[in-house]
C-alpha cells in the first residue's frame, strides 16, 4: 500500500492545487541555536483554514465529487475536534456542495466552532470523546445515504496530508529529520509513506502529549487501545483513534521514534513561538516544539524541519498562556 499511497500523494498535490496554499518553510535562528543544528518550521497555521487539515479535506471531497456528481446534492458528513470540521466547510462552500454536516465533541473549544460556522458548516455536538463522535457521524452517514469524510481513516485524506511532505522535500531537500504532532495520525501517515518512498532515510519523528497518548500507546501494543485522554492544550490532538483505522499499520512501520512531552513544556513553546517568530500557533505546534526541544542533543548538526500543524486558538487561550510563561 505505501507505494501506491506515495503515488496518491503526487495526484492530492496536483488535484488541491489552486485551493491550498505551499506554505512557507522557514530558518528559525532560535531553535538552530538552542540544539546546534539548522532548523526549519513548516508553517501550517498559515494554511487555509489556518491548518494542514485542508489538504485531505481537499483531496477526499474533490475525489468523492470526480467520482459522483450527486455528492454536490446529496452533502456530506464529518466528525471533528475543529480543524478537520472547519477545511470540510470551506471545501464544501468552495466545492458547491450546500448539504454538509459536522458532528464536533462536546468539548470542542469555542474558537473552533465559530471557525467551523465562519466557513458554512453545520455543527452538530455528540459525544464526550472524539471516538464517539466519529462512530456516531459514520453511522449517521450510513442511514442518510450521505459520503462520511473521517479526519484521518481514509487513504484519500491521508494522501492530501501527505502533500505537507512533498512540499517540504521540495524547499529542504537535505532534510535529515521531521517532527509531526500525532492525533489520529493522518498527518504523519502520509509525511512518513511520502519520505520512506523518496528519501528512505529521513527520520520521522510522532509527538504527542502525556495527557492525550493514545496511538503511541496503540503502536507499542500493536492494536488500538480504547484508552482515556487527560486535558491538554493539544486540543487537535486529543481523543482515541477509530477502531480498524488504517494509521495504526501505517505508523507501525513508518515512524521512526517518538517523543511524548508535558503540558508545561507545550505551553511554554507556544509562548516562545510568539515571542521569537510573533506567530500565534495552537497546542499541537506546541507538542512538535516541544518534543524537538526535549531531544535537541540526538539532532546537533542535523538538517530539521518541525511541522507547525495549526494556529487555530483562542484569544482567551493565549492571554493565559502568556500569563503563566511571560
Amino acid at each position: 500500500m505505501t507505494s501506491t499511497l506515495q503515488d496518491r500523494i503526487l495526484e492530492a498535490a496536483t488535484r488541491i492545487k489552486g485551493y491550498v496554499r505551499h506554505t512557507p518553510l522557514d530558518h528559525s535562528h532560535w531553535l538552530s541555536t538552542e540544539g546546534k543544528a539548522n532548523v526549519y518550521i513548516k508553517w501550517e497555521n498559515e494554511q487555509v483554514t489556518g491548518s494542514f487539515k485542508a489538504r485531505g479535506a481537499f483531496n477526499k471531497i474533490i475525489t468523492l465529487i470526480n467520482t459522483n456528481q450527486s455528492v454536490k446534492s446529496k452533502g456530506v458528513v464529518t466528525a471533528s475536534s475543529g480543524n478537520h470540521g472547519a477545511a470540510c466547510s470551506l471545501a464544501m462552500k468552495s466545492l458547491g456542495i450546500n448539504n454538509g454536516v459536522v458532528y464536533s465533541p462536546e468539548y470542542v473549544s469555542d474558537a473552533k466552532r465559530s471557525m467551523i460556522d465562519q466557513y458554512g458548516g453545520q455543527v452538530k455536538l455528540h459525544g464526550q470523546d472524539c471516538i464517539d463522535t466519529e462512530n456516531y457521524a459514520r453511522t449517521t452517514a450510513q442511514e442518510r445515504d450521505m459520503p462520511y469524510i473521517p479526519p484521518y481513516n481514509d487513504y484519500d485524506v491521508i494522501a492530501g496530508q501527505g502533500t505537507v511532505g512533498l512540499e517540504i522535500h521540495e524547499d529542504l531537500p537535505s532534510v535529515d529529520v521531521v517532527f509531526v504532532a500525532v492525533g489520529g495520525g493522518g498527518l504523519i501517515s502520509g509525511i512518513a509513506t511520502y519520505f520512506k518512498a523518496v528519501k528512505p532515510d529521513v527520520k520521522v519523528i510522532g509527538c504527542q502529549p502525556v495527557e492525550s497518548a493514545v496511538l503511541y500507546h496503540s503502536v507499542k501494543a500493536c492494536k488500538i487501545l480504547d484508552l482515556s485522554s487527560g486535558d491538554t492544550l493539544s486540543d487537535g490532538t486529543a481523543g482515541g483513534v477509530e477502531q480498524g483505522s488504517v494509521t495504526l499499520d501505517l505508523c507501525k512501520s513508518l515512524v521512526d521514534d517518538w517523543v511524548l512531552v508535558t503540558e508545561q513544556n507545550i505551553g511554554k513553546a507556544v509562548y516562545d513561538v510568539l515571542d521569537k517568530h510573533h506567530k500565534i500557533v495552537e497546542g499541537a505546534t506546541g507538542v512538535t516544539i516541544a518534543a524537538y526541544l526535549k531531544t535537541k542533543d540526538q539532532y546537533e548538526g542535523k538538517t530539521v524541519a518541525i511541522v507547525s500543524c495549526g494556529g487555530n486558538i483562542s484569544i482567551k487561550t493565549i492571554k493565559s498562556i502568556i500569563s503563566l510563561h511571560g
